[in-house]
């Protein structure tokens, strides 16, 4: 799999992003940190006791997505469930600041705004807890999320849809969006969970991780050829043009409708926190490929943006200017290597 682009190749598609309109349909939550250090053992029970220096809070699961795309500098629509509460109103907040609109989402009263809460002390998870309710989203709510993408479809370049099985795909959910898409020809990419894994038929990139895919074969993949195996089935059994399995400190597998399989490393530096790496590797893969990028393209800097939010602690979205320098600054050190070696070999 190519996994260097021509600088000016780089420089052409980031110009293309702005005013690409991208649709996130998904399971939207809060993300919230208490950050301090830890110096003493509770007398109460064998437990840290952590004192917090400061609080904080994110966007974060489609949230995070969307709030992805636009740090790239596309337009994305939200479309999500919220809680008619205190942590909805600050979400709203949060993606009035972040630029985006809030359009898209509908607040549900009967459930809670889902929010994951961190408590991080030197750098480390200690704890996470979470508030929220799994149920299937109810049949007004499911119609309300339908009648906004097919309000809208006709303005999108691409669609994504992020599951968290919080509620928000249910089948008839995802063959409606599935059946809305296919009529208008539009780019649909999929980083799926397990409860629905093998609805989402027919989309243009479906995005598993490893525990993903091992969890839905009921089997450990260990190889590249496991990857290879088990990749190529998933693709036969939806129908997909594309399946992109993240593999961690393994890097990436693509598996192409016609069986053509590649395998691309990892280019993460340094690992500090893998939160949130997945939601950036489905947003710039899919706002590269609604900007005019090939699959091959797409993946190679989502790669790239997978491995900069690994280095940062907590949930945090790409940096497009970072973004786009670490890609340049890859191409001419790999350029620069090449020609050494052909100096050397002359």
């Amino acid at each position: 799999m190519q996994t260097s682009i021509n600088e000016n190749r780089v420089s052409e598609l980031f110009a293309n992003i702005p005013g690409k309109r991208i649709a996130v349909i998904g399971d939207v939550m809060l993300d919230q940190y208490f950050w301090g250090s830890v110096s003493r053992v509770s007398p109460e029970a064998p437990v840290p006791v952590v004192e917090v220096n400061s609080d904080s809070v994110r966007l974060g699961g489609a949230a995070n997505v969307a709030n992805n795309i636009t740090e790239l500098g596309a337009q994305s629509l939200l479309i999500g469930i919220t809680g008619d509460d205190a942590n909805g109103e600050i979400l709203f907040s949060l993606m009035h600041d972040a630029g985006f609109t809030t359009d898209g989402l509908i607040k549900d009263p009967s459930r809670p705004t889902t929010i994951k809460t961190r408590v991080i002390a030197h750098s480390q998870h200690v704890v996470r807890f979470d508030r929220e309710n799994t149920q299937d989203v109810n049949s007004q709510v499911a119609q309300q999320i339908i009648n906004i993408l097919k309000a809208n479809i006709d303005n999108l370049d691409g669609i994504l849809l992020q599951d968290y099985n919080k509620g928000v795909f249910t089948k008839n959910i995802i063959n409606e969006i599935s059946h809305i898409a296919r009529n208008k020809n539009k780019l649909v990419t999929v980083d799926p969970k397990f409860n629905n894994f093998f609805e989402y038929r027919d989309v243009t990139v479906f995005k598993p991780n490893r525990r993903e895919l091992e969890q839905a074969f009921g089997t450990p993949l260990r190889s590249d050829a496991d990857y290879e195996l088990y990749g190529t089935e998933l693709l036969r059994r939806l129908r997909a043009e594309y399946v992109l399995i993240t593999r961690g400190e393994y890097g990436m597998t693509l598996i192409e409708n016609n069986s053509t399989v590649h395998h691309v490393p990892t280019r993460t530096k340094t690992v500090a926190d893998v939160s949130g790496a997945g939601d950036t590797v489905i947003a710039t893969l899919t706002t590269l490929l609604a900007a005019g990028g090939s699959v091959h393209e797409a993946a190679s800097i989502a790669n790239f943006a997978g491995g900069i939010v690994c280095e940062e602690i907590g949930i945090v979205p790409i940096n497009r200017k970072r973004l786009l320098e670490t890609m340049i600054r890859f191409e001419r050190d790999n350029s620069e290597e090449i020609s050494k070696a052909s100096v050397h070999n002359g």
